[in-house]
């Protein structure tokens, strides 16, 4: 948000390094102005340009992952992130900036070979404090700011501020004495609402000498590089410069991935000399001194720290003996967190709970991490990945999620419900993606294990799952019989949730192939009546699906074009890709029986551009192919062969988010939270009724007692 300073001479530099090399790194010291650099150039790249946030990933695996996501590609299969990245960008001139991730350097180096290698129209922007150490690599190393420069950045951020700081001896000594580092300038600038900037430049002085046994800072023995130091010194004199509260709490925020709100600083970071009400008034001092900025996002507002001011409150940290305790309140949190947003998925706050998982998902990734890396706490691990299921599934993470839910079921468990349930999760996330065996084989062992301890919780859901399985590999008595038992089982035990109606809604399907039309109409609009009375979104657009499958076989086109207008919309709007892809395959079809051939044709060619990143198209199943059939007859025998496949081509050049607005006749989508509002909301601070999968799972330390706070 603040204004970008000089480096005139720098941006032609690196756009011109660019347009000579396939891969350029920007390198220098922490601090120095890389990544800011970087985005500056990437704003400008004519082509577009896609940015990864590196400094946030933890294990070398996720590098991928990370980059798939910060392009906004979805993919529900089974496949590596990188061919989805590799189909993404084929044929396509762009630029992939690769942000902080020195870390990360091996995993960086190989996927970037990859890329270059596989896709000659792609350029790599990486910014880092060391190469990445491949052939061609072009190296851009950015110095800091000139003395102008840095006097102009320095009086532009007192100006922010409200503050008027003249060009000055003093302001052009301390400067100088800073190096034009814009991150050191700006700790600077943070704290001239208490100091003049010859009280700040007397400070500095002092601590110089202090550091360096009074013969000034590039003459310590063994020390780091002088402009290395002078960031140190810098951030160290800041930090010295703060009260004993500022200090604990900037040392205990550095315990957070990324971003954090204040609810969860004001719980992980409390305590022990910093009582929770305290947190909200010390945590604006420190947005004050540009320790710590504030940005808006869909979930609300949120606070970052940049990388070295993180790093040097996580040095801090470690060095008092606290870092411990902390990732353990940051776990106890997150463990909280997710079980509310499991709890409010099926709750009118369906949509705050989407932005909300969004939002945290780094911080739910270290939380996992560090479970999964833990011996003693395999567990949480477990109830960890069990319980973010509807993120994993609802939101369009599934190949994520197989990630974490294989790696936590593969532990040693003393709680047997954890791992029940990351194992039912497990293999509902492997039907999704169509991969039958590991699916299949992930069910009979949670179904078996869960009759060994008497768990009818974890039977009733492996048996749903697989249920699910056989409808989808075109078993439909199978389906049928396995799905009416584990809904008795989910009456008998009490459970009604988004799973327990989605099973409703499978079993409405498998009484529509076998062409009773009535009764799967009479099941899903139960589940539409209990969806719109609980707020539940995401299951009724599946509900929805069914009854414009119904409508469209009873001939009323028109009913079954709103309906699965609807359907689309929420679908796409929770980043559901099978949701989205199954909509637009019958729109297809209600489109060709109104007449249009050629607009069905296209919107075919665009479900089937969508259909690699799902599995296999229509699950490989001749239920659900039947109607994409029925529709490509309809088209060819009015189009013919020829002007059919210039249709199918030309909807395969639609991305997901234009072939949604076409299907939908309109040019947006709606967001989640303009969707209509349901019947008899629940309360905003009242609980639904049980929350999905409750009952099922060992308690985890820190339950959810409200919207907003997990109990402590």
């Amino acid at each position: 948000m603040t204004t970008f300073v000089g480096r005139s001479a720098e941006l032609a530099g690196l756009t011109d390094a660019l347009g000579g090399a396939r891969l350029v790194t920007v390198t220098g010291l922490g601090g120095v102005g890389k990544s800011r650099l970087a985005a500056r150039v990437a704003a400008g790249w004519e082509s577009g340009a896609g940015r990864v946030e590196l400094a946030p990933v933890r294990d070398p695996q996720f590098v991928e992952y990370a980059v798939a996501e910060a392009l906004g590609l979805t993919d529900h299969t089974a496949r590596l992130p990188r061919e989805t990245l590799l189909d993404h960008l084929a044929g396509r001139p762009a630029l992939l900036v690769l942000d902080g991730f020195e870390h990360l350097v091996d995993a960086c180096a190989e996927l970037t070979a990859e890329l270059l290698r596989k896709l000659p129209r792609l350029r790599v922007l990486a910014v880092g404090r060391r190469p990445l150490g491949l052939a061609g690599e072009r190296l851009f190393p950015l110095a800091p700011l000139g003395e102008e420069e840095a006097v102009e950045l320095f009086t532009d951020r007192a100006r922010e501020q409200g503050l008027e700081v003249t060009d000055g001896p003093e302001v052009r000594e301390l400067c100088r004495r800073l190096e034009g580092i814009p991150l050191a300038l700006e700790l600077a600038a943070g704290r001239l609402r208490a100091l003049s900037p010859a009280q700040l430049l007397q400070r500095l002085d002092d601590r110089f000498r202090l550091l360096a046994t009074g013969a000034g800072p590039r003459s310590v023995p063994g020390g780091p590089p002088a402009r290395h130091q002078t960031l140190r010194t810098a951030i160290g004199w800041s930090h010295e410069l703060c009260t004993p509260a500022e200090r604990l709490l900037w040392a205990r925020l550095s315990a957070f991935a990324q971003t954090f709100d204040l609810e969860a600083a004001e719980y992980v970071c409390s305590g022990d000399g910093l009582p929770a009400e305290d947190v909200l008034d010390v945590l604006p001092q420190l947005l004050a001194q540009s320790v710590v900025t504030r940005e808006e996002t869909p979930a609300g507002p949120r606070y970052r720290m940049l990388d070295t001011v993180r790093a040097y409150g996580a040095e801090w940290l470690e060095g008092i003996g606290d870092a411990g305790r902390l990732r353990r309140r940051h776990r106890d949190w997150y463990l909280g967190l997710a079980t509310w947003c499991e709890l409010y998925w099926f709750s009118p706050r369906q949509g705050e709970v989407a932005a909300r998982v969004e939002a945290e998902l780094p911080n739910l990734r270290a939380a996992l991490e560090f479970c999964l890396t833990e011996p003693e706490e395999a567990h949480l691990g477990q109830y960890l990945a069990g319980s973010l299921w509807f993120c994993w599934v609802g939101c369009g993470r599934l190949a994520e999620g197989r990630r974490w839910l294989t790696r936590s079921v593969e532990l040693e468990s003393e709680y047997e419900q954890s791992r029940l349930k990351a194992l039912w999760v497990l293999g509902y996330v492997a039907v999704l993606q169509g991969d039958t065996v590991p699916a299949l084989a992930a069910l009979r062992e949670c179904r078996e294990q869960a009759e060994r301890v008497a768990d009818p919780t974890a039977v009733a859901y492996a048996e749903h799952r697989t249920g699910c399985l056989a409808l989808v590999t075109d078993d439909m008595a199978r389906a049928e019989t396995l799905l009416r038992s584990a809904l008795d089982r989910y009456q008998e035990i009490g459970e009604l949730n988004s799973n327990v109606l989605m099973g409703q809604v499978e079993l409405a399907m498998t009484r529509a192939f076998q062409g009773d039309l009535p009764d799967a109409v009479r099941l899903c609009e139960d589940v539409r009546r209990v969806c719109e009375d609980h707020g539940e979104r995401w299951a009724r657009s599946y509900a929805l699906y069914v009854l414009a499958y119904a409508a469209w076989q009873d001939g009323d086109t028109a009913g079954a074009r709103e309906l699965l207008a609807d359907c689309l919309a929420n679908a796409h709007a929770f980043h559901d890709l099978l949701g989205t892809v199954l909509s637009i395959e019958l729109l297809a079809l209600v489109t060709a029986a109104e007449g249009d051939p050629a607009e069905a044709a296209v919107l075919q060619g665009a479900a089937g551009r969508q259909w690699p990143s799902v599995g296999l198209p229509l699950f490989g199943s001749a239920y659900y192919n039947a109607p994409h059939e029925l529709c490509e007859g309809m088209a060819r025998q009015a189009l013919g062969d020829a002007g059919y496949e210039a249709c199918v081509r030309e909807g395969a050049l639609l991305d997901r988010a234009t072939a949604v607005d076409r299907a939908l006749g309109h040019g947006a989508v709606r967001p989640l939270g303009a969707l209509p509002a349901p019947r008899g909301a629940v309360p905003r601070g009242g609980a639904p009724q049980r929350g999905a999968g409750q009952g099922q799972d060992a308690a985890p330390p820190r339950g959810a007692t409200s919207p907003h706070r997990p109990a402590r």
